[in-house]
């Protein structure tokens, strides 16, 4: 997982959150990840799998950032049969980039 830490809440120690409410995700700071119109922005990206752009992410998304993270370790490409089990999350979709 990667989280933008040029945005407002990146550079409000964002990625320290993401880490403690994530503990079992390998998470990375990254600068910029052009997301600035929908900051906080965050990213998901594994080999062979469909990679995942989010945006406008408070800290209130914290538990399902947690959900994604452990459908999307669980899924072999990365992909679901049913996006309605990220609850909001879905609707903070930015991108869907193919593996």
């Amino acid at each position: 997982m990667f989280v933008c830490t040029s945005c407002t809440l990146g550079q409000a120690g964002f990625l320290e959150r993401v880490r403690v409410a994530l503990p079992d995700v390998d998470v990375a700071g990254i600068d910029c990840m052009s997301g600035c119109a929908d900051d906080q922005t965050v990213a998901f990206r594994a080999p062979g799998k469909v990679a995942y752009l989010f945006g406008d992410i408070t800290d209130a998304d914290l538990p399902a950032l947690e959900t994604f993270s452990r459908h999307y370790v669980a899924s072999t490409d990365g992909t679901f049969e049913d996006a309605r089990l990220l609850g909001d999350l879905r609707m903070k979709a930015l991108a869907r980039i193919p593996g």
